[in-house]
């Protein structure tokens, strides 16, 4: 079958880390052009916009929206209602709403969309699920810490309305944690700690709830030094499974479980590829619920002011 023609639309850093070399190294697709206001590509040809780019490219079949999440769903309904098929960077939209109208819209066209939640698909995720779902669960604790300095040097738009914060990592573990859990989570309480700066929290502290009462306790930081953490707790009947490095480790009762070596993003577009073939839309918007729940209802902290 030969390959889908796909461009990416924002030529930013996970653009151009992930997306860039997983489209080249994947067998579905074939990176054609990039659309992109202050950024080019070396030998791909670059525009400054979706608009041009496919008005000089019509035959492009897919995008990669890698934009900030502010901008992101005018350009995915532009995609959409001229027929293109979508891949979403996480989060999928600012809002909730905008993620239900680009299904609407998408299902109208006969367009794919699919939200990529990426940690979902680092490789012991779908191993640890399955590990759980023969297993009663306990508790769970979820600790996501990392220093913003090092992830996002000199990105404001992270500070801004709807750039999410320290729920930009935190939404990978939500995305994680939703996949493992196989009823829907509830909020039940929220703390989130604002820099007087910014309009988005540095840090939060969740607390959630499964349909059977299992309680989850969420830890996020923007302003972890050293080393980073990015792992999940789930105490069992059977004992302690841990998710470590992202969902790349899986140990059981303190013992390492081998896993079948394999990129997040290579997944990711193997998976997309998948839902081209079956002309099918996959969008969970699960994760970005529990964060927009967090900002209805939690309680607000001030903050010292977030220097870079």
């Amino acid at each position: 079958m030969a390959k889908v023609k796909i461009a990416i639309v924002g030529l930013g850093k996970i653009a151009r880390d992930q997306h860039v070399p997983s489209i080249a190294a994947s067998p579905d697709f074939e990176l054609i052009a990039v659309a992109s206001p202050h950024h080019g590509l070396e030998d791909v040809p670059s525009y400054k916009s979706i608009e041009a780019l496919l008005q000089a490219v019509p035959g492009v079949e897919a995008f990669a929206l890698c934009t900030t999440p502010q901008v992101r769903f005018d350009i995915a309904r532009f995609a959409l209602e001229h027929g293109k098929h979508v891949l979403l960077e996480k989060p999928p939209g600012v809002t909730v709403s905008e993620v239900r109208a680009l299904i609407d819209i998408a299902q109208r066209n006969a367009a794919v969309l699919f939200a990529s939640w990426h940690s979902r698909f680092a490789q012991a995720v779908e191993p640890a699920r399955s590990w759980l779902a023969a297993r009663k669960v306990l508790g769970i604790a979820v600790t996501w810490k990392e220093d913003v300095r090092v992830w996002h040097p000199g990105q404001p738009w992270i500070w801004k309305a709807g750039g999410l914060g320290v729920f930009d990592p935190g939404i990978n573990a939500l995305s994680i944690l939703t996949r493992l859990m196989p009823g829907a989570l509830a909020l039940k309480s929220a703390a989130l700690f604002f820099p007087s700066n910014c309009e988005t929290p540095i840090a939060a502290q969740l607390s959630l709830s499964d349909p059977h009462g299992v309680i989850t306790q969420v830890e996020l930081d923007f302003l972890q030094t050293g080393p980073q953490t990015w792992s999940i707790d789930v105490e069992t009947d059977a004992g302690r499974l841990k998710l470590s490095m992202g969902g790349t480790v899986l140990t059981v009762n303190d013992e390492p479980v081998p896993t079948v070596q394999a990129t997040e993003y290579g997944n990711v577009y193997a998976h997309f590829g998948r839902l081209l073939r079956e002309r099918r839309i996959d969008v969970d918007y699960a994760p970005l619920q529990l964060v927009a729940d967090a900002f209805l209802c939690g309680r607000r902290v001030a903050v010292d002011p977030f220097i870079e």
